[in-house]
């Protein structure tokens, strides 16, 4: 009998990784689908028994017991230690990183902190949807590589965060989308750039909050590094 995994997603580039591997594995494993909360509570992992349940783009927090009595597996957009928590792609592209990393890791009771099982660096460089394609195709050559491993019953490689490198951060909220007068004096015309395309559909576009309290939404930015 095929074994079962659970993927838990519902980012368009996390279900862009689940076609991908729902087609590869399609004679090897069954896979079952979840996109929210909802369905995850409803789910039952008891009847399931899924060999792991990846969460990839998910945004709820997981119970420790459940953590603990199974195989959790997260991929978070960051190179962790660095960047744990909420919105890591926004906050790596704001403060002008120039490169992160795909981190798949063992999920614990901690946020963001359990051993890392895989990771590989990929650009932060242009538009946020070329960006997202990046964390996709990434993601797919993770999870492979994972379940690869996991279907020929070799034990996961784990390699301990060096928690003395921890960075956090908190989940970014609509209102911080916000650019206001100010900022075109404090800031520079790249950070300024790098706020706009790091908020690019699908999150909370930038904005300018004009005179009759109307707002308008900034999608798309160059920038002119020489000054020209």
């Amino acid at each position: 009998m095929k074994p079962t995994i659970v993927f838990c997603g519902y980012r368009d580039w996390a279900l862009k990784i689940y076609d991908y591997v729902s087609q590869k594995y399609k004679d090897k494993i069954f896979i079952h689908l979840i996109k929210d909360e909802e369905q995850f509570r409803n789910a039952g992992l008891e009847s399931i028994n899924p060999k792991a349940v990846f969460f990839i783009g998910w945004s709820w927090i997981i119970k420790p017991e459940v953590v603990s009595k199974w195989l959790c597996i997260c991929l978070h957009p960051s190179p962790l230690p660095k960047y744990r928590g909420g919105s890591p792609l926004q906050h790596q592209i704001i403060n002008g990183e120039s490169k992160s990393a795909i981190t798949y890791f063992r999920m614990n009771d901690k946020i963001d902190a359990g051993d890392i099982i895989w990771q590989k660096e990929f650009s932060l460089d242009g538009d946020l949807s070329e960006i997202l394609g990046r964390i996709a195709e990434t993601g797919k050559e993770g999870m492979s590589e994972i379940l690869d491993g996991l279907l020929e019953g070799k034990s996961l490689k784990l390699i301990q965060q060096d928690h003395s490198k921890m960075t956090s951060f908190k989940r970014r909220t609509p209102a911080q989308s916000g650019i206001k007068i100010q900022d075109f004096r404090d800031f520079t015309a790249e950070q300024l750039y790098n706020k706009i395309r790091a908020l690019q559909d699908p999150y909370p576009n930038a904005f300018i909050v004009c005179k009759d309290n109307t707002r308008l939404y900034i999608k798309k930015a160059a920038i002119d590094k020489n000054g020209k």
